[in-house]
């Protein structure tokens, strides 16, 4: 009847944590924190246009520490979701779903996500006190 209990879904106690796992996490996160980086973006177009002060102002936050720590994060967002989407859609074609390839392939996408974020920032010269290129 009404009254009886019903059957819980599987709870994160009872399945074993395994790469996968946080794969499909770091997914669906890194949609999300790609609509709030847009509007960062969105904003620091609006600070171009509204003259040399306003983004001045914009240029000072931008600038400060933990903003180029969300930044950074952004670009990993970035990277991220666009290497696992590509991973997704082998997957989608019925590729790659056998365990320990599935798991290789989350952390094959994982680093690659790192260190692709790392060189997006060596080589646009964003990390502080670094310069690549030979620039003057």
């Amino acid at each position: 009847g009404l009254n009886e209990p019903r059957p819980l879904s599987p709870h994160l106690q009872v399945w074993r944590w395994h790469v996968t796992m946080l794969g499909s996490i770091l997914h669906r996160a890194t949609g999300f924190a790609n609509y709030v980086g847009v509007t960062l973006i969105v904003l620091w177009l609006f600070a171009c246009g509204m003259g040399p002060g306003r983004y001045a102002q914009y240029e000072m936050v931008a600038t400060h520490p933990i903003t180029q720590v969300i930044l950074f994060g952004f670009t990993f967002s970035i990277v991220y979701h666009l290497l696992n989407g590509l991973r997704h859609l082998f997957l989608d074609m019925g590729a790659g779903y056998k365990p320990n390839f599935a798991s290789l392939t989350a952390w094959i996408v994982l680093v690659a996500a790192l260190i692709g974020s790392a060189a997006i920032w060596l080589l646009a010269g964003l990390v502080p006190g670094v310069s690549i290129g030979g620039g003057a």
